[in-house]
């Protein structure tokens, strides 16, 4: 199987870079549904300073709401997988404590803001069910994010943390 070539950041789209502690979760569905719904918009990607895997429940659960994020990859900051200039046009936190630890920190050139969306940590699941709803609603609490406050990138000029 061929190698991926590195992605080149395309100059003609705004580029954010979620982030958020292991780049399974939140910041994986800040890329999928900001390139999902506005692919003529923004090139976006995703990063964590300790990547992980996928969260698998969350890809389960994706698939039988008829999204397919399986071929979503964690990724560390110096993953092969983001543009290697590290010149985003915003970096877009999505865990407050990691927002803190890093906003301004990075090597990454961007406006920096925080967009919490949660963690699993704030999960309450005592069943399998209840877990799949748990993702549900941060899967919807995400995309709903995205589609308001990315339908237009003068928003995230408002947003702007640090």
């Amino acid at each position: 199987m061929a190698k991926e070539p590195r992605p080149m950041r395309d100059r003609n789209k705004v580029s954010v870079l979620f982030v958020d502690r292991k780049n399974e979760l939140q910041s994986q569905l800040a890329e999928y549904y900001t390139n999902k719904q506005f692919p003529g918009t923004y090139q976006a990607f995703s990063a964590g300073p300790e990547p992980d895997i996928i969260d698998c429940d969350m890809i389960i659960t994706m698939y039988t709401e008829s999204e397919d994020i399986r071929r979503q990859r964690s990724k560390g900051f110096e993953s092969e997988y983001l543009p290697e200039d590290h010149g985003y046009d915003y970096v877009i936190y999505t865990q407050p404590d990691v927002f803190e630890e890093l906003a301004g920190k990075t090597v990454w050139k961007g406006k920096q803001i925080l967009a919490d969306m949660g963690s699993r940590d704030d999960f309450v699941a005592t069943d399998d069910k209840e877990l799949s709803e748990e993702y549900k609603r941060m899967a919807l609490r995400i995309r709903d994010w995205v589609r308001e406050n990315m339908d237009d990138p003068g928003k995230l000029k408002k947003l702007v943390s640090a």
